[in-house]
């Protein structure tokens, strides 16, 4: 699979998996799907979107990572920098959304 193909996969994985965490707690409490994933869509579209751009830059500058295997420290240790990377660069957008209202805070 080429770096294109993978790179666009994770990122709509991680889109997905994203939404998905927002919307399966809301259908919980009888919101419907479309409801569930347009209130999801408002109010993590954009920190899913700056965690994932971020967690993508990280894994682009590390050399070697794009072609490490399951089996290699370097994998997991490029997985986990671009996931607490994209976890601080995603905390200004929540702080913000959360003043503003538009999302709740837990």
């Amino acid at each position: 699979m080429s770096t294109l193909n993978a790179t666009i996969i994770s990122i709509l994985l991680g889109f997905v998996a994203g939404l998905l965490l927002g919307i399966l707690p809301l259908m919980k409490v009888n919101f419907t799907i479309g409801k569930a994933l347009k209130t999801v869509i408002i109010a993590e579209g954009l920190s899913i979107a700056v965690m994932e751009l971020f967690e993508w830059i990280t894994q682009m500058t590390i050399p070697g990572l794009m072609v490490a295997q399951l089996t290699d420290l370097l994998y997991w240790e490029g997985m986990i920098a671009s996931l607490i990377i994209g976890f601080i660069a995603a905390l200004p957008v929540n702080y913000v959304m959360i003043k503003k209202g538009i999302r709740h805070q837990h």
